[in-house]
């Protein structure tokens, strides 16, 4: 058969370098082979091959290259903790992984950090990550023409990671700032940093996620990229395809020190805020609505009456904040706040953050069933007023399985409640759930529990689902569990 081939190509071949085909003899071919060449000759042509052309950032990087910097610091201290040190209690947890910063250790002697960062004004305006010049004595910078400059701090702010420093420069090349609320899953960036002391290093991928939250980063709704990033690329700018700066790099996840596909910006709306206010003011002001609030799953849905799982939970409500002056109550669910949807709970508390204290914002809340509105003035967040966010536990299935007693006199005044009922033994769907011997139960679906036959009468009438509000210890959070 292969022979055959050959003979109808080289027949074919031959007859086209003759003339056209039409109406001519294949002289002294066989008639299998006229017949085959006829057939490939009148075949309609292959369609072309499709090529994917990848984007050229190279004109991005040369109009941004410049206003990229070069950080080292000299910290006060003597010797430099390593990461485990740092975090000894979890050290196989993959989430510790999380808090490696970009930093370069060494283990004696004084203290040498990297990191990367940008010029925002001609005047020597440097964003970076705070983490990268936090408890440093001496910072230089280096500029892409290779003057090293010594830089002030000029503010930090350790809650979204963030510090404006300045140096002695003028009519320096700055880099243009976007908007990270534009950031869409799946668009191009690229990161300009000095990973490792390699400077200009430039990296690029894709939005692998907006508004990710993660350990001890309440206040910052992170842009997750698959861009490569490595120690020394904090603070460093995530950059977008129209040369546009939309977060700053700032942590990584990863197993062994090194990129693994997972890097995360700190939002540059959220940096601008935070320069804005640093160089007005010196310091930071947030506001804080003072609600402790929990994830809403779909057993936490369906319990409450929700559609879907969306928004933040209250899971308990400071007495004295500005939440519990507008009628805010634990059990509800904030689903929009100054007009603003909240469809997960770690949405709501950058949103808060970032209004004035002293300013009237409106709540949307879900309470029994139905939407209400609720003014709220927006108090002033200290350091110890840290807003929180607690997770929720998985529900199971099966009966509740409870034995409770009501709470003594003693027991609610150093429990500071003024109602609930004491797990005194746990089993089938309620052990499943999470709850634990010495839990007080404050609510059910919202409805605060005084007595035992209040909480059967709630419990006979109850669907597949509730949501029985616990407190153990200091913590409040509401706990799903499946009733079958």
């Amino acid at each position: 058969m292969k022979r055959k081939r050959l003979m109808v190509a080289l027949a074919a071949a031959g007859l086209f370098a003759l003339g056209a085909w039409g109406g001519m003899e294949a002289v002294g071919l066989p008639a299998w082979a006229h017949s085959e060449a006829q057939a490939a000759v009148s075949a309609p042509a292959a369609e072309p091959m499709r090529t994917v052309q990848l984007p050229d950032f190279t004109s991005i990087v040369k109009a941004n290259k410049s206003a990229v910097v070069n950080i080292t610091v000299v910290e006060n201290q003597k010797t430099a903790a390593s990461p485990q040190a740092q975090i000894p209690d979890f050290p196989n947890d993959p989430f510790w992984q999380f808090f490696r910063h970009f930093q370069v250790p060494e283990p004696q002697g004084p203290t040498r950090g990297l990191g990367s960062g940008f010029i925002v004004s001609p005047d020597g305006i440097i964003l970076t990550n705070a983490h990268v010049v936090d408890n440093s004595h001496d910072i230089t910078v280096k500029l892409s023409d290779r003057r090293e400059l010594k830089a002030k701090v000029i503010g930090v702010d350790k809650l979204t990671d963030i510090a404006v420093l300045k140096i002695d420069a003028h009519n320096l090349p700055t880099i243009k700032l976007g908007d990270s609320n534009s950031v869409q899953v799946g668009q191009w960036v690229i990161a300009i940093g000095s990973p490792y002391g390699f400077e200009n290093t430039v990296t690029a991928g894709i939005v692998s996620a907006t508004s990710r939250a993660l350990p001890d980063g309440t206040y910052v709704p992170f842009i997750q990229t698959d861009a490569p990033v490595n120690p020394g690329n904090s603070g460093g700018p995530l950059i977008n395809m129209n040369g546009q700066v939309i977060g700053i790099n700032s942590q990584i996840y990863s197993q062994t020190g090194g990129f693994q596909g997972l890097s995360f910006a700190i939002p540059i709306d959220v940096a601008k805020n935070v320069e804005q206010q640093i160089l007005a003011h010196g310091k930071v002001e947030r506001g804080r609505i003072g609600v402790t609030i929990q994830e809403v799953t779909q057993p936490l849905a369906q319990s409450f009456g929700l559609k879907q799982p969306t928004g933040a939970l209250v899971s308990s409500v400071d007495p004295n904040g500005p939440a519990a002056k507008a009628g805010v109550q634990s059990g509800d669910v904030i689903l929009a706040f100054n007009g603003t949807r909240v469809d997960t709970s770690a949405q709501l508390p950058p949103i808060v953050a970032a209004v004035k204290p002293g300013t009237d914002a409106t709540l949307q809340v879900w309470r029994h069933g139905a939407t209400k509105d609720l003014t709220v003035k927006v108090g002033k967040l200290t350091s110890k007023q840290i807003a929180s966010i607690e997770g929720g536990n998985k529900a199971e299935q099966g009966r509740l399985g409870l034995a409770v007693r009501p709470l003594t006199p003693d027991e609610k005044q150093q429990a500071e409640v003024t109602a609930g009922l004491l797990v005194e033994q746990v089993s089938g769907p309620a052990a499943d759930a999470g709850i634990q011997q010495g839990d007080i139960i404050l609510a059910v679906n919202g409805t605060p529990v005084k007595s035992i036959a209040q909480l059967r009468e709630i419990i006979a009438k109850a669907g597949k689902h509730v949501a029985l509000l616990i407190q153990r210890d200091d913590a409040k959070i509401f706990v799903p569990v499946d009733l079958g």
